[in-house]
């Protein structure tokens, strides 16, 4: 799904405010408080609440293995020069969500961290580099239905709601009615000419530093 550029653990996109980089071993304690936090986690499919400290190592370990691999990218959400505050990433949707196997967005911040613009900036930058590095055709997303925060996050970004499904919260226990969105190629490239020059920069193993293209 992404390219030998992503695969490289010096990898990050930069934004304004934001570097998203490979997470480290170093970012559990971060993840375990801030993902741990009910708020968060309640509306996330994977995260369990209780948060398990051992859990954070094995999601960083899983998380790194697939950058690696390509078959995803999963990315600390870090202001620039800090730690940790929430995860984004790209994916094939799990089995039981509404567009499994399809290229599935997700993301999350700490509490602290609502309310900022720093999903949104995140959310951006990956999906720029999505569309322009892995040439993709189309993401999609979901958010559950009382979640409209997060549904604002994605339709800020170009998503277009699909309709209402039921998907399976494998750490809830239980299936919970989502918003189904999706955002593909033509469209992105269209709203790239309203954002234009908030695109992420990306370094390279070698140092470089590309921007996305259009």
């Amino acid at each position: 799904m992404f390219p030998d550029l992503t695969r490289d653990d010096v990898f990050r996109l930069e934004t304004r405010r934001l570097w998203l980089r490979w997470p480290r071993h170093a970012d559990a304690p971060a993840i375990v408080s801030l993902a741990g936090e009910r708020a968060v986690a309640e509306m996330t499919a994977l995260i369990p609440h209780p948060y398990p400290p051992h859990e954070a190592d094995r999601f960083i370990l899983q998380a790194r293995r697939a950058n690696a691999d390509g078959r995803g990218l999963q990315l600390a959400v870090a202001p620039k020069g800090k730690s940790a505050i929430g995860m984004i990433g790209i994916a094939p949707a799990p089995e039981g969500f509404s567009d499994a196997g399809r290229p599935h967005l997700g993301f999350w911040l700490g509490q602290p961290y609502w309310n900022q613009g720093f999903a949104q900036e995140a959310a951006r930058a990956l999906i720029d580099a999505y569309f322009a590095y892995a040439g993709g055709d189309e993401l999609t997303a979901a958010a559950r239905t009382v979640n409209p925060a997060s549904r604002r996050v994605l339709e800020a970004c170009g998503f277009v709601r699909q309709g209402e499904a039921v998907m399976r919260f494998p750490a809830r226990d239980a299936a919970f009615p989502v918003d189904r969105l999706r955002l593909d190629r033509r469209r992105w490239r269209a709203l790239n000419t309203v954002f234009a020059g908030g695109s992420p920069w990306a370094r390279r193993s070698d140092g470089m530093m590309l921007r996305a293209a259009l």
